[in-house]
């Protein structure tokens, strides 16, 4: 058990048979009454974000988090298949459970899927991913408006808008937080 004044963004807790991330939070004494900490936490099972208050005197459950390095290997039917680097051995993940993801892992790439005592919760992939465009429509030659852009068609089927600059073959640098551009290799 860890006291909530004790805690800090990034960790694991578990409240009510729920496992949570802590993405921000914040102390507070008002004039009147007692202490209490606001936390915005992120289910790991559903991927939902709330926030919630608790007294700050509560204790909450730490959740050891377990990360394994996987290699995508391939997509077998609605399945994605990956590989543990250690033992080598395989285990299939449902498209539902990696919806998101999924549109940043390439083959053969190396993630981190995250364990919660044996239950899977997900996949933690990089904050940029590189991926390579596939087709896009070419630059108009004298259109060098600065926010002008195309659409792209990336390696994963992703669709993102990209500069004109940006060709065939080029090598991208996409957020995964949203899906957008940030910079060409």
């Amino acid at each position: 058990m860890v006291s909530v004044n004790d805690i800090k963004n990034g960790m694991t807790i578990e409240v009510d048979g729920n496992i949570f991330q802590i993405l921000e939070f914040q102390h507070v004494k008002p004039g009147k009454g007692a202490a209490f900490v606001k936390m915005k936490l992120k289910n790991l099972r559903t991927g939902s974000i709330n926030e919630q208050t608790f007294n700050s005197s509560t204790k909450v459950g730490r959740a050891l988090i377990e990360k394994k390095t996987m290699q995508y290997l391939y997509k077998d039917g609605s399945s994605y298949i990956f590989m543990n680097m250690e033992d080598y051995s395989q285990i299939s993940l449902p498209l539902s459970q990696i919806e998101n993801e999924i549109k940043f892992i390439t083959e053969n790439s190396e993630v981190e899927l995250l364990y919660y005592i044996d239950e899977l919760l997900g996949v933690n992939i990089p904050e940029k991913v590189e991926l390579t465009v596939v087709s896009t429509e070419p630059g108009v030659k004298g259109n060098t408006t600065s926010t002008a852009n195309k659409e792209a068609v990336l390696n994963t089927g992703l669709t993102i808008r990209v500069p004109l600059f940006v060709n065939e073959g080029d090598i991208v640098i996409v957020s995964t937080k949203d899906g957008k551009y940030f910079s060409r290799k």
